[in-house]
């Protein structure tokens, strides 16, 4: 690709098409394996207008859900961390196709612009002409006045090179930011599969109206599927309705962590 027209490579529209397919790949496969269940579960208790018997019909259904279904969501948050996975590795494998189509000057095609800038003006090549000129030699054939095919060689300006040029640092710098935020995020993500008191600490942080003891015992007696279904209603439902359901369903927690424990004769 270096030192020729981007706008008639024939391949540019082919692979524009292939990046912006790789790139929604794994929000299409989200959207199919969430199947629409955070939707449905918040059942329009994210305003929380209502009647207060549909409130507590509603709350009861939601919890009753949570309860039921206890432990048992742990693929369907794997499944999740996985689109986002799938989303790291499509940032760098973008970079090396691009890398690859670039014959091989996207890699370093930021850190040679930055260089440029900062380099003696007397000896510096800029990177961004060197991918993508502005002027070429040009080859055209025409009729001559005696019916001949005549050839001319001429030089031409190629103006889209120079949209060209801005869009692909642009480009680089954000495939950059976007490599740093999603390594951060799978980060964050293993932390959350490993450590339990994490996310102990991050409900307590994103939602204080619940008590502590509240939070404990559902951590505790839940997994991590179950966490990541919480906090993501957490942040879609209602805080107070929120706070009902969490303080009801650690009381069923409890309740039930008690009969195990002192089982009552009879039964």
């Amino acid at each position: 690709m270096s030192r020729k027209n981007f706008a008639d490579h024939p391949y540019q529209t082919r692979y524009i098409m292939l990046q912006a397919i790789l790139f929604y790949t794994p929000r299409w496969l989200w959207k199919n394996w969430e199947g629409g269940k955070i939707h449905a579960l918040m059942m329009d208790l994210d305003v929380g207008i209502c009647s207060e018997i549909e409130k507590k019909q509603k709350k009861k259904l939601l919890l009753d859900y949570l309860w039921d279904n206890l432990k048992f969501h742990n693929w369907w948050a794997y499944r999740y961390y996985f689109c986002e996975l799938l989303a790291l590795a499509n940032v760098i494998g973008q970079m090396f196709l691009m890398n690859r189509f670039f014959d091989g000057a996207f890699l370093t095609f930021g850190i040679d612009v930055i260089s440029f800038v900062e380099s003696d003006q007397e000896d510096r090549v800029d990177p961004m002409i060197y991918i993508f000129p502005r002027m070429t030699k040009c080859t055209f054939y025409k009729y001559g006045v005696s019916g001949e095919v005549e050839r001319l060689d001429a030089v031409c300006i190629l103006p889209l090179n120079v949209v060209n040029e801005k869009i692909y640092i642009f480009l680089w710098f954000w495939f950059l930011i976007l490599f740093v935020l999603t390594s951060g995020c799978i980060l964050y993500r293993i932390i959350i599969i490993l450590s339990p008191r994490m996310r102990v600490y991050l409900l307590r942080l994103r939602f204080r109206l619940i008590r502590r003891d509240a939070i404990d015992v559902i951590v505790c007696k839940s997994k991590m599927g179950d966490w990541f279904l919480i906090y993501m209603l957490g942040e879609n439902v209602d805080s107070l309705i929120f706070r009902d359901v969490m303080h009801e369903l650690a009381a069923r927690l409890g309740h039930r962590h008690h009969l195990h424990i002192h089982p009552t004769s009879g039964l």
